[in-house]
């Protein structure tokens, strides 16, 4: 059990850590993305900053339970809201959200299952 509870949030820590870099580096796709779905531009930092702090909660919660399932938890709730923001505008390209939040949802899980709710 533990292997994969390791591997899974090692692998989510992995996939936000990259979103994030690329939402506060100020790479263009995330400002595309924000534009498609009627997200203004000053919001792109704020989401990459969220992504980071799952990121670091994520590891952290390899240490300390507690904050990696809160951090699972708000993840989940981040790419339920991506997903609910791609579809509001008609787009249907949301592979790459359902793949993160079924990363987050497995992380979350796997670590409820490993370490109890608290």
């Amino acid at each position: 059990m533990f292997a994969a509870y390791l591997t899974v949030t090692v692998l989510g820590s992995v996939f936000n850590g990259a979103a994030a870099v690329t939402y506060l580096i100020g790479h263009e796709y995330p400002k595309i993305q924000a534009d498609m779905k009627g997200v203004p531009r000053k919001w792109v930092p704020v989401l990459g900053m969220l992504l980071a702090a799952g990121t670091v909660g994520l590891s952290a919660g390899l240490a300390v339970p507690l904050l990696g399932t809160l951090a699972a938890s708000g993840l989940v709730l981040y790419f339920i809201g991506a997903i609910v923001a791609h579809l509001r505008v008609g787009s249907r390209d949301v592979v790459g959200a359902i793949v993160f939040l079924a990363t987050a949802a497995a992380a979350l899980t796997l670590g409820l299952s490993y370490h109890g709710p608290w």
